[in-house]
């Protein structure tokens, strides 16, 4: 297998220069050259490479040279809507945690004044119990005896993909769930919103406080425990 990928990790950080190729001996871009290039190869598609260049273009346009010095300017959600319009998209989906439905409504109306088709789709849809995937009384959320229905993403997924959508939108999903859509969307999926119940929706702040006040984050465990 060879030398252990670990960017996370790098001191030498000299991919975003011409120096690239005088980075550390487990540097990607000189040990995994021919996946570097058969990646490359991707960008040969048209399509993809119409995608990435958009992307490219929303990424320059996020900032301001000012007199004072660069800027950022765009918060993600108008990020979102500039990105699908200079792709041509017409209509958005938007798959959300019922918990987010307020974050949902608002995004609704920001992208249909901007002249989006708007479709949504909750986590519930189905009204499916959540017995129907093994949930036992016992993990229940609201305790045993309770009726609860299950997220299904896949449902969310596959009613968006019927409908057509061109470019879809995630909203809270929980961990997991979020990642069942990815994998059966059919259209491009950018998030919006990672749900993070104790950091009000900002995972990030589990970062930032992992030498702080949440450093019990940092503790060590095996994967057996």
């Amino acid at each position: 297998m060879g030398e252990k990928i670990e960017c996370a990790k790098c001191t030498k950080v000299v991919c975003n220069s011409r120096a690239f190729l005088k980075g550390p001996s487990n540097c990607p871009t000189k040990v995994k050259a021919e996946v570097v290039k058969q990646a490359l190869a991707e960008y040969d598609n048209p399509e993809v490479r119409e995608f990435a260049r958009q992307a490219s273009i929303q990424e320059f346009e996020c900032y301001m040279n000012l007199p004072e010095g660069l800027t950022t300017r765009n918060p993600r959600v108008e990020e979102v809507a500039q990105f699908a319009k200079k792709m041509g998209y017409k209509k958005l989906g938007i798959a959300f945690c019922g918990g987010l439905t307020a974050e949902a409504k608002t995004l609704t109306t920001i992208l249909e004044n901007r002249g989006f088709d708007i479709v949504s789709v909750v986590c519930k849809t189905g009204g499916i119990p959540k017995e129907r995937i093994g949930i036992t009384e016992e993990q229940k959320i609201a305790g045993p005896g309770r009726w609860e229905t299950m997220c299904s993403p896949i449902t969310q997924a596959e009613i968006l993909n019927s409908e057509g959508t061109e470019f879809n939108i995630l909203v809270g999903l929980c961990v997991g769930h979020d990642s069942l859509f990815f994998k059966y969307s059919q259209a491009p999926v950018t998030a919006l919103v990672a749900k993070d119940r104790v950091f009000g929706h900002n995972p990030a702040m589990g970062l930032y406080q992992a030498g702080a006040y949440y450093r019990k984050l940092l503790r060590k465990e095996s994967l057996d425990s």
